[in-house]
This record gives structure tokens, sequence and C-alpha cells, in this order.
């Protein structure tokens, strides 16, 4: 009967390129050799490890070992010890390398079971018997702690295993480690996920960026490539997918879904046969605003408000002074800011010096006004605000020397009238034209109604996903860890 426990010391080169693990440890064997009991001694005394060559010891061996080896520094790392009644211990530091077959389909968040297989080499069950010591079987040291994993349970059994030559005895020991993810959250998984979030901008890139939201695609897919290929450097090539390889092909499709999306906004883009471009159609677009900017602007220097006659005083002036302030040939009145008459020019053949003394008042306004860009080429001046009468050629003024102030009123209001019906009609006229030029302006520089739902579908599908797949491996995990 050959009793054994293990304490280990430490773990380290748990590969998984070559599914191997070490650990450094404490070896104990224990047996009982009647041969050499004694009585003359009341205590157990230790002897010289010479003496182990010239004792039986039993040939125990590891079943999955690769390469382990006694420490041999400074001298060899074995402890013998003798008590009265023949029982003898034999101690020695180890260092095992063993197998340890893995299962990555979990991988990065997988729990490794190690095992380590203990037994004789020649003897079989009818002479040599293996069982664990009762007190200690295997012992984790308290400062024991590994780069990679978790030490989380070491359960230890026996068991008989048949080979050829007959039954043998044997002890089993397995170790279960559980990976750290830290390490690939930060070179991995977050790199990933700011990959997909990086290519949804080209969701709010103008769709006629043809180039931008291509090389951006293009991009992220080959950083995605890259990041794929260094992740798997340090895993063998198995033939079944991990975990970490189906987060980079998620994010992969993701990013790739991003190029086949905007293929789809530009097929819509185009109009008819060919891609109207936006530079065209907007140079069109601004010429005819400034335009009508323009039109509108000369309507409103045209029109001046009036002020009443009373306000107005005869100041004598000579004909040559008259001539230089007037530039225009006739004055007509029409309808101006809210309701009040402004006066416009008209041209005539009669002169303005021709005209009566009593609309001295308006001729001096000449001088305080200055003209337009528009009515300076074309030889008009602006006219000041003028009394509610409406001044006309000198051969109708002969006729009709003076008006009352009811008809002067009639006729501004006809005039108000008159003019804003055409003012209403004019703004009705100028937005169909626009809505009928700027319509296909409008089509391009709208948002595409693909990418208005891509803004939303493609973070709510990812987060949807994220939270099964996390949900599947990490409730996986758990359950492996309940059952140890």
């Amino acid at each position: 009967m050959v009793t054994i426990d293990i304490e280990v010391r430490s773990m380290s080169q748990i590969s998984e390129m070559d599914m191997t693990y070490s650990m450094d440890c404490y070896f104990r064997q224990s047996w009982v050799d009647e041969r050499l009991a004694f009585s003359d001694l009341d205590e157990a005394f230790t002897l010289s490890v010479a003496v182990l060559e010239k004792l039986w010891k039993p040939d125990t061996f590891i079943y999955n070992g690769k390469q382990s080896y006694v420490h041999l520094l400074t001298t060899p790392n074995k402890f013998f010890r003798l008590y009265q009644n023949g029982k003898i211990l034999y101690s020695s530091r180890l260092t095992i390398n063993a197998n340890c077959p893995m299962n990555l389909q979990d991988f990065p968040m997988d729990i490794q079971h190690c095992p380590l297989k203990l037994g004789s080499f020649a003897y079989t069950t009818r002479d040599v018997i293996y069982q664990w010591n009762q007190d200690r079987q295997v012992v984790i040291a308290s400062d024991l702690m590994l780069s990679q994993f978790d030490l989380i349970a070491a359960p230890s059994g026996r068991e008989n295993t048949t080979r050829r030559s007959g039954e043998y005895s044997t002890l089993m020991a397995s170790f279960y480690l559980q990976r750290h993810m830290g390490n690939f959250l930060i070179q991995v998984y977050g790199p990933c996920m700011l990959l997909v979030v990086l290519s949804w901008v080209s969701f709010w890139l103008n769709r006629e960026a043809t180039s931008d939201r291509i090389s951006l695609g293009i991009t992220t897919v080959l950083t995605m490539t890259f990041l794929g290929l260094e992740a798997r450097t340090d895993l063998p090539k198995v033939s079944y997918s991990t975990a970490l390889d189906l987060f980079v092909w998620l994010s992969y499709g993701f990013i790739f879904a991003t190029i086949i999306e905007f293929a789809f906004v530009h097929v819509f883009t185009k109009v008819g046969s060919g891609e109207i471009y936006l530079s065209d159609s907007s140079s069109e677009a601004d010429s005819e605003e400034e335009e009508d900017g323009e039109d509108d602007n000369d309507d409103d220097e045209i029109q001046v408000h009036s002020e009443p006659l009373a306000s107005c005083t005869v100041i004598p002036v000579s004909q040559r002074e008259e001539q230089q302030m007037v530039s225009a040939d006739d004055i007509a009145i029409t309808q101006g800011h809210n309701g009040v008459g402004t006066s416009r020019v008209v041209h005539v053949t009669t002169p303005y010096n021709s005209l009566p003394r009593a609309t001295i008042c308006s001729r001096m306004s000449f001088i305080c006004r200055k003209p337009s860009r528009r009515q300076s080429h074309a030889g008009i001046v602006n006219v000041s605000p003028l009394p509610h009468a409406k001044v006309q050629s000198h051969a109708s003024l002969e006729r009709q020397p003076r008006q009352r102030p009811q008809q002067l009123d009639i006729r501004s209001r006809r005039s108000r009238g008159s003019s804003s019906s055409s003012r209403k009609q004019e703004p009705q006229k100028n937005k169909k034209k626009k809505n009928a030029k700027m319509s296909p302006l409008q089509q391009m520089n709208s948002v595409s109604h693909i990418d208005e739902v891509s803004r939303v579908l493609f973070p709510l599908s990812f987060l949807c996903i994220n939270f099964i797949y996390w949900y599947t491996f990490l409730s996986h995990s758990t359950r492996l860890q309940d059952n140890l």
C-alpha cells in the first residue's frame, strides 16, 4: 500500500498551442517495509539520500507526463525519513510537465480541465495499491498566482487501469483552470466593437460622398481582418470555431454590411440613366435665388413711404436747380408698407421743370435719396415721400389741376388693392418655379431612407446579438463552475 499526497507550489506555461501545463510541487510517498522496523530509538530519524539506492521503493510514474524532472541544485532535492514500525516517508521536489487536452469552443470564456494521472510502471494491483492521503490529498499553496488563469478546483480520485499485462492501480487529480478575460477585452473585443461603431459613421455622411464612405468601409474591413488574424496567432489550428472567432466574424459581418448598405443607397441616389451631381444643380439653384432676390430688392427700392402734405413747405427754386434735382420724367403713387402710399417713377415726355410749383416739396426730396444700383443704370432716381396725391404729366396736370382729397383717397385705395393682389400672385408663382426647379436638388440633398433605417437597425441588432452572445457563453461557464 503506497500513500501519496501533493502540494502544488506554482503552475506555469499553460500553452494552448502544445496543450500542456507545467507545475512545481512537493511529491510525497509513504509505505511500510516491516524489514526496516526497529525498537532501539523512540523517534523517527532522517537518513541520507544514498540509502535509497539500497532500499526498495515504488516505481511511480506519471501517465500523461512530459519531460518531468527532479531538482538537483544544490543537491538532489529529496528527503528520506524512517519510523519505528518500518514506515518510510519519501519526499522530492518535482517539476511536472504534463499533457492537458483542451476544448477551446468557449475560448476565451472557457474552463480547462488539466488531469494528472499517477501509477506504478511495473507492479500490478496484486503487488502495489495506490491511495491518497486522507489528511491531505492535493494541497494548493496559498500564494499561488497565475497570469492567465484562476485555479478554481483540484478534485482527486482513484481508479484501476487495465493494460495488456494486467490491472494497475492509479490515482487521478484534476486541475480546473478558469481563464482571465481582461487581456482579450482590451486587445480583441474592445477594438472590434469600436471598429463596428466606427463603420456606422458612414450612415451620417452625405450620400454623394462615395469615395469617403467606400474608403471608410474598406479601412475598417482591413483592420478587422488584421485583428482576427492576430487573435488566432496563439491558438492551435483547430477544426472548430471558438467563441472569439464567432465574435470576430460577427463584427466582420456588421462592417461588411455597412458597405453593402451603401451600395443600395448609391443605387437609389442615381436618377434616370445617370447620376445627378450636387454641384451642378446647386449652382443653378443659387443663381436663380440671386436673381429672385435682386428682383425683390428692386421692388422694395422703388416703393417709398409717403408723408402728409401738411409737413411740406414750399421753397422757391430756380429753373436750373429744378433741372438738376430731377432726372426722372414722371411720378406715380403705389401702395407701400402697411397700406401707405409711396411714389414710383414712370416715363413721360414732359420735362420736370414744367410741373406746378405745388410739387416743390416732392422735388426737394430727390436730393436726400440716392439712386439704387439698378435704377442708376436705367437713368431712374428714387422719389421721396409724396402727399396722398398722384403726380401726373404736365399735360394731365393742366387738364386736371387740382383734385379733392376724397378722390385721392379712392384712387390710393384702388392702387393699394391692385398692388396687393399682384404682390400676392408673384410669390406664389416664384414658389412654384422654385419647387419645380429645386425638386431634383432636394431629392439629391435629402437623407436616404435606407440610411435613416440603418442608423437605428444596425445598433439595435448589434446590441441584441451581443446580449445573446455574452449570455450564452457566460452562462455555460457558470454552469460548469457550479458542477465542480
